[in-house]
């Protein structure tokens, strides 16, 4: 089967990462996107670009009709359907063959086997691969569901049949739990997967994730690449994955793998698939379920085979033999990737909004970034929060692990909060650091906020004042306050507001490292980022007690835009200043009248310099 022109049915990093493999290969390639992602950069990347509808996925990403008339408009003959969205859609991959294009994934029926956990758990005991005791059956009500829940044992896990990603899930370690447990999965699973149908498991207490990259071809080939271990997870989603897994030796991996590569021919396999496992501490596994996709993770497989994943999927779309045959497959080092998410992690992983203001992502030897990310873009609330991935590669485990806090300490995003401090301190982590993390790790270990110490507030003055007044350009380091009072800045951070003195303060270029954490100074926005938080920098221009409006710094008079007797509404613009060759717009910080303009264009000034006289406008 040939194809010359792909179209990727999916937005972001994927897509971004998908094309440049492809174009590589001497595709052409077309982007889709909604109105929210106009600009993103694996649209400017694109050989072609087509827009699918407006924001809301239901309107595009997720719309079969729109995806397959972009299709047919740019004339495309193969679609890559990414991760996420559509991809593991049965209905999406038969309407591609329907209407003649290449689906770059499995077949239909593949897809739908290991679509519903209760019918794929069914088929996995019948092919021999090990399963957690539980109850997949067809009885659903909430007496027997509870019936059954008490003949496996408690801890039982209560799982939505139809979905993943920790939705319609629920832990249940007392009877008394249950019925509660029951009903609101069977809720959940309805809203977020449109069926309420449940499965029952055994709970395996302190387990890892295990999950194992599996490939097969049109030739009834199968093998696989090595196990990757995704054991850190918030609310059953992945934080930390890393391959090869820390509990497996070369013994369980051949015995996972074949386990997983009988799961594949099972169902007719076809392309990249992810068979995932529960490993207790006792070395036995059982099968959770099947991923009829690639996986966010794949880096790290392709870190540590030396193998590109995106290439093996084209070249098996086209009908080719797999590239090798499972003995050929080597492992190489250790690979750990990150999920850089616009969230707040210490206020229950709530997904952030906004514009990235500031993105330089780190570089250096033996480190990946995979993003979609480019500084002006927003982060919607349309789409999963995630920034970036970020992938360390190393000889040994202990190479990889303080090579990926490095990248993480000298990536540099401003804008929505984001978990990168967090991350840091779970790979910090001594349980971590052992390679001993389980599936119960972030429940064991409180991550609570870190204090804004002293140290910090003091650092964050230093850094405003700096910005406030100068922007601290090259050619003025080294210069100094003329004035022997101290500057007042005010600070908020994390609900708490500080007034700080500074006087003469030391020169300082962002990132600024203090106990650990760092102080990032954004001089374009005059914002100071700590530990996700942002500080404001003072206002520029604010009437003190006595109603007298100051200069922030030594400078020139530019214009006066106001005269006296004039009544001003705040925000409105009084008087523009040059200082230190940048533009200052002084601006009335209340509703007032004006009584006098001591000043005149062209006139030098200092901060101590009263510019405006005010008084509060009565009416």
């Amino acid at each position: 089967m040939t194809f010359g022109k792909i179209l990727v049915a999916n937005r972001g990093e994927i897509a971004w990462r998908v094309m440049r493999t492809a174009k590589a290969m001497g595709y052409r390639t077309v982007a889709v996107y909604s109105d929210a992602d106009r600009d993103a950069p694996h649209v400017a990347f694109a050989d072609e670009a087509v827009r699918i509808g407006p924001s809301p996925v239901g309107e595009s990403y997720l719309s079969i009709d729109r995806i397959l008339e972009a299709a047919h408009r740019s004339g495309a003959d193969a679609v890559h359907p990414g991760y996420g969205f559509l991809s593991e859609n049965e209905s999406f991959a038969a309407a591609c063959e329907k209407a003649g294009l290449t689906f770059i994934g499995p077949p239909p029926a593949a897809i739908a086997a290991m679509g519903n956990k209760a019918a794929a758990k069914r088929r996995m005991i019948d092919a021999g691969v090990p399963c957690v005791p539980g109850y997949q059956g067809a009885d659903q009500s909430d007496a027997n569901l509870e019936a059954e829940a008490r003949k496996v044992g408690l801890p039982v896990m209560v799982k939505a049949a139809a979905g993943g990603g920790g939705r319609g899930m629920r832990l249940v370690e007392h009877a008394g739990d249950l019925v509660e447990a029951i009903r609101t999965a069977r809720t959940e699973a309805e809203s977020a997967f449109g069926s309420g149908e449940l499965i029952l498991e055994k709970a395996v207490v302190d387990a890892r994730h295990v999950e194992i990259q599996v490939f097969a071809d049109a030739h009834g080939n199968v093998i696989h690449l090595g196990e990757r271990d995704c054991s850190v997870q918030r609310r059953h989603q992945k934080v930390i994955e890393e391959a090869p897994s820390p509990a497996v030796d070369a013994t369980l991996r051949d015995r996972m793998g074949a386990a997983a590569v009988a799961a594949a021919r099972a169902i007719g396999y076809r392309g990249a698939g992810t068979v995932e496992f529960l490993l207790g501490a006792d070395g036995a596994f059982y099968f959770l379920e099947m991923n009829t996709r690639l996986q966010v993770e794949h880096p790290v497989t392709e870190a540590i085979t030396g193998l590109d994943l995106v290439e093996w999927q084209l070249r098996v779309a086209r009908g080719e033999h797999l590239p090798l045959r499972q003995e050929q497959v080597t492992f190489t080092g250790h690979a750990i990737e990150v999920r850089l998410y616009a969230e707040d992690a210490y206020a229950g992983f709530l997904p952030q909004t906004g514009r990235i203001d500031v993105w330089r992502p780190a570089t250096g030897p033996g480190v990946r970034i995979d993003h979609g990310m480019k500084e002006g873009v927003a982060i919607s609330p349309y789409y999963d929060p995630m920034i970036a991935k970020v992938i360390a590669h190393g000889a040994t485990r202990e190479e990889a692990r303080p090579r990926l806090i490095r990248a993480l300490t000298e990536t540099v995003v401003l804008g929505p909060t984001t978990n990168r401090h967090f991350l840091i301190r779970l790979l910090e982590h001594p349980d971590f650091a052992a390679g001993e993390a389980t599936t119960s790790f972030l429940v064991k270990h409180q991550f609570p906020a870190p204090e804004i110490s002293d140290a910090h507030w003091t650092a964050a003055a230093n850094l405003l004042w700096q910005a406030s007044a100068q922007k601290y350009p090259p050619s003025l380091r080294g210069w100094r306050n003329s004035n022997p009072e101290p500057t007042p800045i005010r600070l908020t951070a994390g609900g708490t507001e500080r007034l700080m003195r500074v006087r003469e303060p030391e020169p300082v270029d962002g990132p600024f490292h203090i106990d650990g954490n760092d102080i990032v100074l954004d001089l374009d926005a005059l914002t100071v980022r700590f530990t996700d938080k942002t500080y404001a920098p003072p206002e520029t221009a604010a009437a003190g007690s006595d109603g007298k409006l100051r200069a922030p710094m030594d400078g020139r008079i530019v214009s006066i835009k106001v005269a006296a007797g004039e009544k001003v509404s705040r925000g409105q613009t009084l008087i523009v200043l040059e200082a230190m060759k940048i533009q200052h717009q002084l601006k009335a910080a209340l509703d007032a009248k004006i009584e006098a303009i001591p000043v005149h264009e062209g006139q030098q000034v200092s901060n101590r310099t009263v510019l405006v006289t005010m008084e509060p406008d009565a009416a």
